[in-house]
């Protein structure tokens, strides 16, 4: 994977301490709420505002480098943009998989059977992982 600062600069934003330390906490986690963003933030950048943490996703987001995803029933979380996914996640726990699987078949097959032309997708399945399966028996 490339560096932290190359990722910024490959996508025309400014390297900041705050930037580096959100893709890394994306990378670490993989998808991350805000909230809990900010609060690993905090204990490197105590002075850092819930606002700017915003501003710094939303460039992100209108620079191609990360995306939203939005959670039926839960916090939208951010993850960096990878090829085509769907995402798993558990009613119980609420910890979110991605799953790499033949997602172009399906927005084709969607694209044939609406006339829509989809520009975006976000496939989201939802169930009991594997732990929490094991925890209730």
């Amino acid at each position: 994977m490339k560096g932290t600062a190359e990722l910024l600069k490959e996508h025309e934003l400014k390297v900041t301490p705050q930037r580096l330390k959100i893709i890394s906490m994306l990378e670490k986690h993989g998808h991350i709420n805000i909230e809990d963003l900010y609060q690993e933030m905090l204990k490197e950048f105590p002075s850092v505002s819930l606002a700017t943490i915003y501003k710094n996703i939303n460039q992100m987001i209108e620079n191609g480098l990360i995306q939203e995803v939005k959670l039926p029933q839960a916090k939208s979380v951010y993850e960096l943009i990878k090829d085509p996914h769907l995402h798993m996640v558990c009613d119980r726990c609420h910890k979110v998989e991605d799953i790499v699987i033949g997602v172009e078949k399906i927005i084709e097959e969607a694209e044939n059977l609406s006339g829509y032309k989809i520009e975006e997708s976000f496939i989201t399945l939802r169930g009991i992982c594997p732990e929490c399966q094991a925890k209730s028996r």
